[in-house]
């Protein structure tokens, strides 16, 4: 069954076995998008994966980050006669060498690297209005985000025993509850993430034509 808010929290504290007084709809929310983050740093996933387009404007040097990019995965500029090439990601201190450094100031730009929270920077200085496609890892939505609804989000629909396990994780660690419940639950998370780290890493991203059918080597019988 896929999660809404409403059933999670209640799950929550019926594994807890505490009440609304104690867990209340506010620390329940705050223990849930804590569980979110957890899940999302440890492990990324196709729906996580998003591409935005923008314009790099001539003698602008500097882009903007999207509001809710975790990471860059890469950047692919299109010039004005259409090609298309990645851009190599550097460190900053190149690129501030490269800026440096006399007749590299402007042209094509071929490289890019993360400047602070809120910009990136591309080099050399675009001479000209280029196209480019930032592809990116965002912030996922979290259940937390609309009370009512009963579409849940991608972890609640697919991967419920990850989410709760991981919140019940938070909740016991809240709770001050007993440590072998939550060492059970601990554990009981860690192998939920495995094999999700296993099927959005791994399996979703195989293509069987290319690098064939995942098969389990045999044992050989004891003898």
């Amino acid at each position: 069954m896929a999660y809404t808010l409403a059933n999670l929290q209640d799950d929550i504290r019926s594994y807890t076995e505490v009440d609304d007084g104690v867990l209340t709809k506010g620390i329940l929310n705050t223990i849930i998008k804590n569980s979110e983050n957890k899940i999302y740093r440890e492990a990324d996933s196709d729906d996580n994966r998003f591409y935005a387009t923008s314009n790099l404007a001539a003698g602008s040097r500097y882009v903007t980050i999207p509001s809710d990019l975790r990471f860059i995965r890469y950047v692919q500029l299109t010039d004005a006669a259409g090609d298309q090439t990645f851009l190599e990601k550097k460190d900053t201190s190149y690129m501030a060498t490269f800026y440096d450094t006399p007749g590299t100031a402007s042209g094509i730009p071929k490289y890019y690297a993360n400047w602070d929270a809120n910009y990136w920077v591309v080099a050399p200085t675009p001479n000209s209005t280029n196209l480019i496609t930032l592809a990116y890892t965002k912030q996922p939505d979290s259940i937390t985000a609309s009370p009512g609804s009963t579409q849940g989000t991608y972890t609640s629909n697919k991967y419920q025993d990850l989410l709760l396990y991981a919140c019940l994780v938070e909740a016991y660690g809240y709770l001050k509850g007993p440590v072998d419940m939550l060492q059970y639950y601990a554990q009981a998370y860690q192998k939920a993430m495995q094999s999700y780290a296993i099927e959005q890493q791994g399996r979703r991203r195989r293509d069987e034509y290319q690098d064939g059918v995942i098969r389990t080597p045999l044992k050989s019988p004891s003898p």
